[in-house]
């Protein structure tokens, strides 16, 4: 069971595809995040939903929002996987400690050693406002996430 909705928001510090730390911290009182986590980089789901984040981009990256992709992969697997399929919203390693982050949501599979498809939406206090968390197989809903934002 993911963390609820008005829920203080975890904070993290994960590393991005170029190496840069990211704190979850960092935005608050600047911009909602869309924090999204997400199994594997290359897979066949996950590489549909961020391709289709990338393509809606100015939606969930902007003076108001950030998108956060968070996954168990090392940080230099995501960087390959960016740079191949043209990604330049932050890519976060949860790989060591393998799924910390993922784990504080609530949203890592013990049993296949990966975090499930959670989406958290974060306002600018910190507090988790809308949630979603999908089966491994399962792709999400973009414009869930749009109309969870409105509501900010």
């Amino acid at each position: 069971m993911a963390i609820e909705v008005g829920t203080k928001a975890p904070d993290f510090e994960l590393k991005d595809q170029h190496g840069q730390t990211v704190k979850l911290s960092d935005f608050r009182g600047e911009k909602n995040v869309v924090l999204l986590f997400y199994p594997f980089a290359f897979t066949g789901v996950c590489t549909g939903e961020l391709c289709a984040l990338r393509e809606e981009l100015p939606k969930f990256v902007n003076d108001d929002t950030q998108l956060l992709a968070v996954s168990n992969d090392s940080p230099f697997a995501l960087r390959v996987f960016a740079e191949q399929e043209g990604l330049e919203y932050p890519l976060l390693s949860d790989f060591w400690p393998h799924g910390e982050a993922s784990r504080a949501y609530e949203v890592f599979d013990e049993t296949k050693g990966c975090a499930v498809r959670g989406t958290f939406i974060i306002d600018k206090e910190g507090v988790v406002r809308w949630t979603v968390v999908n089966g491994l197989p399962d792709a999400r809903d973009l414009d869930d996430y749009l109309k969870a934002l409105d509501t900010l």
